[in-house]
């Protein structure tokens, strides 16, 4: 086998299936999930009902591209989402299954092994940290090495990508940048963006976005990659790739849809990568991902729904738990209570969410399980992600059983 497997770290879940595999959750409550960030709200009925109307078309092979309707449907979304003035549906845009796969695909192909010195080292993907562990994992398997930017409360939980040496950006190919950013909920500004393009066009490296949570918002909706772009007059989006899905956007993470769109210098041997990879998204989640796409209304009610919750958790536990509302996505990045430390009298994020299986049946996630430790500091220790996926109802129930616990 493949001796670069023996680099990838064990996922955050099994990690938290090891820390808890010892313990008993509290038998006299529900299980409460609050650790995956699988969307619980309903999925738009109309689209249920293109996918249903469709299976006649698992008798035909797609195309790796998809179909030409699909792309305008996710051209004219970007179009108005991203206020572009231009994008070309069949050189800037390729429907993929979920982003997932293709984060980690592009990954494999954008990495070029020739161009690293013998003298200088791997090459770099630069990523930040904590972050979506794809990212890490497609950099080893790519036989790349992943340079970390801490996410730390002094720079609102946004990398601060500015501070990276230049040495690092010589050697770097590929940078990651999630915003909304999951787990901290941060969102990079119009001047965040700039920066990084400026340094692209300085070092040549390529910017993957993932966006996947960029409906997720409250108020204003999060700058994206390409709209930086247009506002430039960078139409041909160089060196820029985002990635979107419909995962969170429309309650779909089941239909595994989404695209990448960005420098058709890029997309073009990606594609040729990708068709001998076999990935092409079913004719019948085309079909359906063309009526999510085209539609806003449910994507309004579900932003309106994760509203309610994070109003609902920061006016009943805003004095018991450090919360801070995050910028989009729906993620709260909890700061551990005083009341759980290690044995160094630091906040100790493994102790809570024990804690909270063991006594209360709720399901969490421990921050530094989604972070490396760098020059001895691990950027997610001391921090509890919690995904507010559930209903409101069992919202409303997990707040009352944390209070309990808190107590």
């Amino acid at each position: 086998m493949n001796p670069k497997l023996d680099l990838l770290h064990p996922y955050p879940f099994a990690k938290m299936a090891t820390l808890l595999q010892d313990s008993v959750a509290a038998s006299n409550y529900q299980t409460i999930k609050l650790g995956i960030g699988e969307p619980k709200h309903e999925p738009p009925a109309f689209v249920l009902k293109v996918l249903a109307d469709n299976l006649n078309k698992v008798q035909n092979y797609p195309s790796t591209n998809g179909l030409l309707e699909l792309r305008q449907a996710i051209a004219q979304w970007l179009t108005n989402r991203f206020k572009l003035s231009q994008i070309d549906t069949d050189s800037q845009i390729i429907p993929v299954m979920g982003t997932r796969e293709a984060l980690f695909s592009f990954v494999q192909a954008a990495i070029d092994l020739s161009k690293a010195q013998e003298d200088a080292g791997k090459p770099l993907v630069v990523m930040p940290n904590p972050f979506y562990q794809i990212y890490e994992g497609a950099t080893l398997l790519a036989g790349a090495e992943p340079y970390f930017v801490a996410c730390e409360e002094d720079n609102d939980f946004k990398g601060d990508y500015r501070s990276v040496p230049s040495e690092v950006w010589e050697r770097t190919q590929l940078v990651f940048v999630c915003s909304p950013n999951n787990p901290t909920g941060a969102v990079f500004s119009e001047a965040d963006w700039q920066a990084l393009i400026e340094l692209s066009d300085q070092y040549d490296f390529i910017i993957a976005s993932d966006e996947c949570y960029s409906e997720l918002y409250f108020d204003t909706p999060p700058v994206g990659l390409l709209e930086v772009c247009a506002r430039l007059g960078r139409h041909d989006y160089k060196n820029c790739v985002v990635f979107h899905s419909l995962s969170k956007r429309s309650n779909l993470p089941g239909l595994r849809s989404g695209f990448v769109a960005g420098d058709a210098n890029l997309l073009k041997p990606y594609l040729q990568y990708r068709t001998y990879q076999g990935c092409a998204l079913p004719i019948h989640h085309q079909l359906a991902s063309i009526a999510a796409w085209q539609d806003e209304a449910h994507v309004e009610t579900n932003r309106q729904l994760y509203a309610q919750k994070f109003d609902l958790w920061m006016s009943e536990l805003g004095e018991l738990l450090k919360l801070s509302k995050p910028d989009a996505g729906f993620y709260f990045w909890v700061q551990v209570p005083e009341q759980f430390k290690d044995e160094q009298g630091e906040p100790d994020d493994e102790a809570f969410v024990k804690a909270l299986f063991e006594k209360v049946n709720i399901n969490a996630l421990a921050g530094r399980y989604l972070s490396r430790e760098v020059n001895g500091t691990n950027p997610g220790k001391g921090f509890v992600r919690l995904a507010l996926v559930a209903s409101v109802e069992e919202s409303r129930e997990a707040i009352t059983r944390i209070k309990t616990l808190l107590s």
